[in-house]
C-alpha cells in the first residue's frame, strides 16, 4: 500500500463518491440557474441558518465583509438561540442598516433553513456539522454561493452528499469557503508556500495536537424530549457532533493533508474514556490517539485531548528531510534546517484574523462576480480523514480509507420534530452506548 500513488486514494474516494451518490442524476434533475447575485448589483443578501454562537460569530463577520452585505434572514430550530442571536447582531450592526432581519423573516423549526436560504444570496451554515450535508445540499440546489463551517458531515454518507452538491455547486460556479481557517492565515499560507518549495524537504513525519480542558455540558431540563436533550448537548452524540477528534481536531487533521498534499491510506490508533464518564458527557472518547499512514510512507501522529489539569497544546510539528517546522494558530510560525539555521519566523499579533479573512475573500469574489472559492473537496477529505481516525480509535483495528468508505455509514436520520426518535437512546440508567476498542466496529 505504501507504493500507492499519493494523490489514488483520494481519486477513489472522489470516484466512489460521485458513483454512490448519483451525481449524474442529481445535476440532471435540478434547476441550473446561477446565484441570484449579480456581480455589483447593490445589497448582498445573506441568510444565517444555525444561530449558536458560532453562526452569531459568522454572521457579524460577514456583515463586516462588506458594507453592502445585509441579514435578511435567520433560522434556527430553537427559538431562544435565534432570538439571542438577533438581540445581539441588532445591537451591533442595528445603526449601520445592515440587519434587515424582521420578524416574518426569523424561522423556528426543522425546515427552518429552506425559508431562510430562499430569501437569500449568500448562506452562512453553522448548525451542528450532523446538519450540514442537508442543508448545503438544499443550498446549492437553489443557487447560492455559501459559507459552511467544519467539519461537513459526521458520517460517511453525509460526506458523499457532500461531494454530489459540491459538484452541481462547481457546475454552477457557486463560490465555496469552508471554515478551515487556518488556510486563510497568513503564517500558515506562507510555510505552505516554503514547504512546496522544498526549504526543509519533503516531509517525512509529524505531529498534530488539539489537547484542552474540552468544551461547555449542558444539561437536561425539565421535560425535554430525548431529541431536544441531544440536540442541545450536540457535542457529545455522534450521530451530529462525531466526537471533537472531527468536530475540533480536524482543524490540526486538516494542515498534516494540506502540507502533505495527500490523505491518508489508513489509520490505527487507540481511545477512551479515562475523565468524562458521566452521563451527560453522552457517548464520546475523552482522548484519542492516530497514527495516520500517508501514501510516500510518511506518518501523522495526531493527538486530541479533553481532560482538566493536563498539558493544553494546540500546534502542528512537521520533520522534513532538510529541516523541521512548528506552527500554530496564534500567528506563529518557526522553520529551521537541520542543524538550526533559521529559515523562516513568523512571530506577528497585527495579522488578519483569518475568520474575518474567509468572509472578506469570499464577498470580495462575490462582489466581483469572481468564481474563485470551492472548498468542497478539501472540507470533505478533512473531515473523512477525522472520521477514519475515530473509526481507528473506536475500534482499535488499522482502517485503510478503501474500508472506509465502503461502509456507508449513516448515523443522522431524517427529523422532523422534537417528538422523532432521537438517534441513540440511554439505557435504563440513564446511560448511552460508549465505542469499545475490540468490540466496536465502525463508528
Amino acid at each position: 500500500m505504501i507504493e500507492k500513488n499519493p494523490n489514488e486514494a483520494r481519486r477513489l474516494f472522489l470516484k466512489n463518491s460521485a458513483k454512490m451518490a448519483g451525481v449524474g442524476a442529481l445535476i440532471g434533475s435540478l434547476p441550473a440557474s446561477a446565484s441570484a447575485y449579480v456581480a455589483g448589483a447593490g445589497e448582498i443578501k445573506v441568510a444565517l441558518v444555525g444561530c449558536g454562537g458560532r453562526g452569531t460569530g459568522a454572521a457579524a463577520q460577514a456583515i463586516q465583509a462588506d458594507p453592502e452585505v445585509r441579514l435578511v434572514a435567520m433560522a434556527d430550530v430553537f427559538g431562544d438561540h435565534l432570538q439571542s442571536s438577533f438581540k445581539g447582531l441588532s445591537a451591533k450592526f442595528g445603526a449601520s442598516g445592515q440587519m434587515k432581519v424582521t420578524e416574518g423573516s426569523m424561522f423556528v423549526g426543522f425546515d427552518a433553513y429552506k425559508k431562510a436560504i430562499d430569501l437569500a444570496d449568500v448562506v452562512i451554515l453553522t448548525t451542528p456539522p450532523g446538519f450540514r450535508p442537508l442543508h448545503f445540499e438544499y443550498a446549492v440546489q437553489q443557487g447560492k454561493h455559501i459559507f459552511m463551517e467544519k467539519p461537513v458531515a459526521t458520517d460517511v454518507v453525509g460526506i458523499k452528499k457532500v461531494l454530489a452538491a459540491g459538484k452541481l455547486a462547481k457546475s454552477k460556479k457557486l463560490n465555496i469557503v469552508v471554515g478551515l481557517q487556518r488556510h486563510y492565515q497568513k503564517n500558515y499560507l506562507r510555510a505552505h508556500e516554503l514547504i512546496r518549495q522544498g526549504k526543509i524537504g519533503e516531509i517525512i513525519s509529524g505531529q498534530v495536537y488539539w489537547n484542552s480542558a474540552g468544551v461547555w455540558v449542558r444539561p437536561r431540563e425539565y421535560q425535554q424530549t430525548e431529541l431536544e436533550y441531544q440536540m442541545r448537548n450536540w457535542y457529545y452524540f455522534n450521530w451530529i457532533c462525531g466526537d471533537h477528534i472531527l468536530e475540533q481536531h480536524i482543524h490540526n487533521i486538516d494542515v498534516a493533508n494540506w502540507f502533505i498534499g495527500a490523505t491518508p491510506i489508513s489509520a490505527q490508533g487507540m481511545g477512551g474514556r479515562e475523565t468524562r464518564k458521566g452521563r451527560d458527557y453522552g457517548q464520546i472518547f475523552d482522548h484519542h490517539f492516530v497514527e495516520f499512514l500517508y501514501p510516500n510512507g510518511q506518518v501523522i501522529s495526531s493527538q486530541c485531548r479533553h481532560q482538566r489539569g493536563c498539558l493544553n497544546r494546540v500546534e502542528e510539528v512537521f520533520q522534513g528531510a532538510k529541516g523541521h517546522l512548528r506552527i500554530d494558530s496564534n500567528n506563529f510560525a518557526s522553520m529551521n534546517a537541520i542543524g538550526g539555521k533559521s529559515i523562516y519566523q513568523h512571530i506577528d499579533q497585527d495579522d488578519i484574523d483569518p475568520y474575518q479573512q474567509e468572509h472578506n475573500l469570499l464577498f470580495e469574489a462575490i462582489k466581483s462576480g469572481v468564481y474563485k472559492f470551492d472548498d468542497v473537496e478539501n472540507g470533505a477529505n478533512s473531515t473523512m480523514t477525522a472520521i477514519l481516525g475515530r473509526m481507528a480509535t473506536y475500534s482499535g483495528q488499522l482502517i485503510t480509507w478503501e474500508q472506509a468508505l465502503a461502509t456507508d455509514l449513516k448515523l443522522v436520520p431524517e427529523l422532523n420534530s422534537f417528538n422523532d426518535a432521537a438517534p441513540v437512546m440511554p439505557d435504563a440508567e440513564g446511560k448511552y452506548p460508549i465505542p469499545i476498542p475490540g468490540e466496536t466496529r465502525f463508528i
